[in-house]
């Protein structure tokens, strides 16, 4: 019989330093994996895939200083488009110019003063763009703001959806000859997915129902105008897409409640893609020719979505269509 005496301590299994080790290996497996899927959602999914160039095409895109709009701005530029960048800011609007024009190496990139919460503005920048521009092949209506209701539009009106809805709408009827005499050109309307979110009161669309409502409801509009734009223009050749851009790291951070700005940070780096992986559906809608059939379809991830009960009624659509001509004063001029 061997005494137990006699046996190595080194040749007794060590179970517990065995299982740190197994522990240890999936941890560093979990935290590649996922670094792995952070990297493929940030930097590689959604992306827009259509090497179509632009050169001797003219965009607008408004909201362009900063954001999923200068993105979009500065991809179109690199296809060699001329670019108006549409923004309110004008020394923002101007530092945009500039550094789209050196990181893409186009001297056709111009500013151009636009402020959506106004009315007046709206028509001197369609007016003094219609004397200058020959043509216009893609409008980005892509700016877009969140308020608590404690600010409101030069002409009174609720700024979400004044912002949002109405200063796209009347920019976009206002251009609308020059599209036609463009085509086949096309509209894109940056929406949301948070459309879902919101529902249409006519008796309200100057209320302020707090960020999260106000906002759905401005979204909701836009894809219901997008749908409705698309049936007054069938065979014209212009074309309309509204889209989600995915949850985005931009400057709207700025308008959210105080509790989510503290929390920005850790919802920036795991939660939000970056500005320009937000672009992408932006540009996909802008320049693909696949999806010319489907005007009046909403797109997310570069790819077309089924819109729900609310946002598919043509109804709806109309009497929204009908109310911002009114709202806007395009019914009477």
């Amino acid at each position: 019989m061997i005494s137990l005496s006699t046996l190595s301590l080194e040749r007794v299994p060590d179970f517990g330093q065995r299982g740190d080790l197994e522990w240890t290996t999936i941890g560093l497996m979990l935290v590649v994996l996922v670094a792995a899927i952070y990297y493929y959602v940030v930097k590689v999914a959604d992306r827009c895939t259509c090497s179509k160039r632009l050169d001797g095409k003219t965009v607008i895109v408004t909201g362009a200083n900063t954001g999923i709009g200068k993105e979009t701005a500065r991809d179109l530029a690199c296809r060699g488009a001329r670019v108006i960048l549409a923004c309110r800011d004008e020394l923002r609007g101007r530092e945009a110019e500039t550094d789209i024009r050196l990181t893409t190496g186009s001297d056709n990139v111009v500013f151009m003063k636009l402020n959506l919460a106004s009315f007046q503005s709206i028509r001197h920048f369609t007016k003094e763009f219609s004397s200058r521009e020959e043509r216009l092949d893609i409008l980005v209506n892509n700016a877009g703001v969140i308020n608590d209701g404690s600010l409101r539009t030069e002409d009174g009106h609720e700024l979400v959806f004044g912002v949002n809805h109405l200063g796209h709408f009347l920019l976009t009827s206002l251009l609308l000859e020059k599209l036609k005499k463009s085509a086949p050109s096309r509209v894109v309307n940056v929406a949301s997915s948070a459309y879902m979110l919101g529902a249409l009161d006519f008796e309200k669309l100057d209320v302020n129902e707090g960020r999260v409502k106000s906002y759905a409801r401005s979204k909701l509009a836009n894809v219901l105008f997008t749908r409705q734009l698309a049936l007054n223009l069938e065979g014209t050749g212009v074309t309309a897409f509204s889209l989600h851009p995915g949850s985005i790291n931009t400057e709207i951070k700025r308008n959210w409640a105080g509790w989510l700005r503290a929390l920005s940070p850790i919802i920036s780096f795991f939660f939000l893609k970056s500005a320009r992986s937000g672009a992408q559906t932006s540009i996909h809608c802008s320049v693909s020719d696949d999806i010319i059939p489907l005007s009046g379809s909403f797109f997310k991830g570069c790819q077309v979505q089924k819109l729900n009960r609310t946002a598919r009624s043509d109804e709806l659509a109309r009497r929204l269509w009908d109310v911002s001509l009114e709202m806007t004063g395009l019914r009477s001029s």
